[in-house]
């Protein structure tokens, strides 16, 4: 690798990489990995916005030149550590909801419905399909159009309760549509 300034390079510090596209990416790095050639830089986004910033990691063994623009000497703080616990809880989350969003996708079923389900899956876990209909806790049946009228149940205490969240769903969605009419309206004023 030509041009490498040194084998280590301190976190703070600017750096210019030449890539192997002769792409020249200049930052702040934020991590190095001695072992890898790996380097993390954080540089200004693209897009302009001043609170958000691009992360690059280069691999310097693809890189024709490397130079420190700025060394910064000063010893970083020791980083926070991560909560591995709730990290993996998040991440089995997230799991689970793209899971719930394929379900809904894969039914078949116009985007109505498959947003009735997302709706009722995120307070009620037990949320199936059953061909065209959503069917919660084995118990009560949503069929199309997917309306409060088309909630059915033997069970009145999870009818009554399914129909108030397929109505608020309902409510929700009419605010939605509301708001986006006032901004159309506004913008083509």
């Amino acid at each position: 690798m030509a041009g490498l300034v040194q084998d280590c390079f301190s976190i703070g510090s600017t750096v210019e990489c030449t890539t192997c596209y002769n792409a020249n990416i200049e930052g702040e790095v934020l991590a190095f990995d001695q072992q890898t050639k790996m380097l993390i830089l954080k540089c200004p986004a693209a897009s302009k916005t001043a609170k958000l910033n691009d992360v690059y990691i280069v691999n310097l063994a693809m890189c024709s030149d490397v130079q420190v623009k700025k060394e910064v000497c000063i010893v970083p703080e020791q980083p926070l550590s991560l909560n591995l616990e709730r990290l993996s809880t998040r991440a089995r989350n997230q799991v689970e909801q793209k899971r719930l969003q394929l379900t809904a996708l894969s039914a078949g079923v116009s985007p109505e419905g498959q947003n009735l389900y997302m709706a009722i899956a995120r307070t009620i876990k037990q949320v199936t399909w059953s061909g065209p209909n959503i069917v919660v806790c084995k118990e009560v049946t949503i069929t199309p159009p997917y309306k409060v009228d088309n909630v059915n149940s033997s069970d009145q205490r999870q009818l009554s309760y399914v129909k108030k969240i397929v109505e608020k769903h309902e409510n929700d969605q009419a605010a939605n549509i509301n708001q986006s009419t006032s901004a159309a309206d506004i913008a083509a004023n």
